[in-house]
C-alpha cells in the first residue's frame, strides 16, 4: 500500500479514537451541581482538557496503528479468514 493509504487509514484510526476519548473524565456543570455562566449549556463540559485528550488519543492512535500494520504486513489475518456475510 501507499504512504498515503497508510496516512488516511492513520486518521481514521486518530477520529475514531477522538471520539472514544472525549468523554473520559469530563463533568458537566450540571454534574458539577455549578451554575454555568450566561448563554453556556449546563451539559457542556466544565474543564474539556482538549490538549491532553489530544495527546492521549494520538498515543493511542499510533498503538492502534502499529498492531493494525503489523497483522496486515505479517499476514496474521487473510481475507479468506474473515466470517462472510450470508
Amino acid at each position: 500500500m501507499s504512504p498515503i493509504t497508510w496516512f488516511a487509514i492513520y486518521l481514521t484510526i486518530w477520529w475514531t479514537v477522538l471520539f472514544a476519548v472525549l468523554p473520559l473524565g469530563s463533568q458537566s456543570f450540571h454534574e458539577a451541581g455549578v451554575t454555568p455562566p450566561p448563554g453556556v449549556d449546563p451539559g457542556a463540559p466544565l474543564n474539556p482538557n482538549l490538549k491532553r485528550k489530544f495527546i492521549t488519543t494520538t498515543w493511542v492512535s499510533a498503538v492502534v496503528f502499529v498492531l493494525f500494520f503489523l497483522t496486515v504486513h505479517f499476514h496474521l489475518v487473510t481475507l479468506p479468514d474473515l466470517p462472510a456475510a450470508t
